[in-house]
């Protein structure tokens, strides 16, 4: 094994660590002005009714019913997303490492934002918002345009292997870009079930790609991650058992959608599994227990999913799957971290 030294500068580390600090600052002074607006014109949360698959949802509505009585408003996802915004273009705004990133977690906030939205403004009946498929159109768009820009502006065609080396793939990394942006949007989207669950996550992905990038030298991405682990620490605070507010789709999507960007920019995107693996778990069985009712005519291999709610069900309180599922991530994240040094060692 070769001998490798990391050299940061404290400089850098600093400004890095600086854009956290504010990023929690302005997402904590935004708050108030969220709440203000959200209890005035009762954005609540409205639960759904029905599973994914059709059938009444009602695992769900015994474990959650005393939740949504207390008429909890969604939406927050704007207070993190906003901070996020306005840190980036007024100090970190860089054509190579945070346009992508910044332009996508906004362009899929605004996916998220409408189908917020439309379930504060329904009945509650189904699945209230937007349907999955025309979610589903617009996320894959916003992925397409991300794609032929890291393609066609910043001229990426190939990606690294671990331990193997780069992996040329022209055109085809769009398609890959594709992929892997939908793929996290929609693990993190579906991980949003439990108060703080989906926050906590957040701030170790994002925080263990602030460290890779900085290795890397990407120093605008580094202080974009730290500006989300900043903002997500804050709105965490508030959403941490028992919930204040939820992030809602316009705060999910907009966080995975940024996390598969970065793992793309970073050319670590076969990491992004491990790294985030709760994340990938919880999607993984929401598609198990969905092939599960339709190949098997209504059997299922979970007493609900995604898993958070089957643990859930089994009799593990709320905060206590919430505390464990963050331990999981801290040892994904470490997992991670210690691959990608290793890989860059042997390099």
């Amino acid at each position: 094994m070769n001998n490798m030294i990391i050299q940061i500068s404290t400089d850098t580390f600093l400004k890095t660590l600086l854009f956290a600090v504010f990023g929690f600052a302005l997402a904590m002074a935004i708050t108030p002005l969220y709440t203000t607006a959200a209890y005035k014109y009762k954005w609540w949360k409205k639960p759904r009714t029905n599973a994914v698959t059709g059938e009444k949802a009602t695992v769900y509505q015994r474990l959650h019913a005393k939740k949504h009585r207390a008429n909890i408003p969604t939406m927050a996802g704007i207070i993190f997303v906003s901070a996020v915004a306005l840190l980036t273009a007024l100090a970190n705004l860089e054509r190579t490492e945070t346009w992508l990133p910044l332009a996508s977690m906004l362009g899929a906030g605004a996916v998220g934002l409408l189908d917020d939205i439309l379930n504060i403004h329904s009945g509650g009946l189904g699945v209230a918002g937007l349907r999955a498929r025309t979610k589903s159109i617009l996320i894959f768009l916003i992925s397409l345009i991300g794609g032929w820009w890291f393609f066609a502006k910043l001229d990426v065609t190939s990606i690294t292997v671990p331990f193997v080396g780069q992996w040329t793939l022209g055109w085809l990394i769009v398609p890959l870009f594709i992929l892997v942006v939908i793929s996290t949007a929609n693990a993190v989207n579906i991980s949003d079930g439990l108060d703080g669950l989906a926050g906590g996550l957040g701030v170790l992905a994002f925080g263990t790609y602030a460290f890779i990038a900085l290795v890397e030298g990407n120093v605008g991405i580094a202080a974009f991650s730290m500006t989300v682990v900043g903002a997500l620490i804050s709105y965490t605070w508030f959403n941490v058992y028992p919930a204040r507010f939820f992030m809602g789709d316009s705060g999910s999507f907009a966080l995975g959608t940024a996390l598969g960007v970065i793992a793309m920019l970073t050319d670590t995107v076969l990491l992004l599994p491990i790294i985030g693996a709760v994340f990938v778990v919880e999607a993984g069985s929401s598609l198990i227990q969905i092939s599960s009712k339709r190949l098997r005519k209504g059997k299922k291999i979970f007493k609900i999913a995604p898993i958070h709610h089957h643990f859930e069900a089994s009799g593990w309180p709320e905060s206590k799957v919430t505390m464990r599922f963050w331990l999981l991530g801290v040892i994904a994240s470490i997992v991670g971290i210690i691959l990608f040094l290793l890989e860059i060692s042997l390099s």
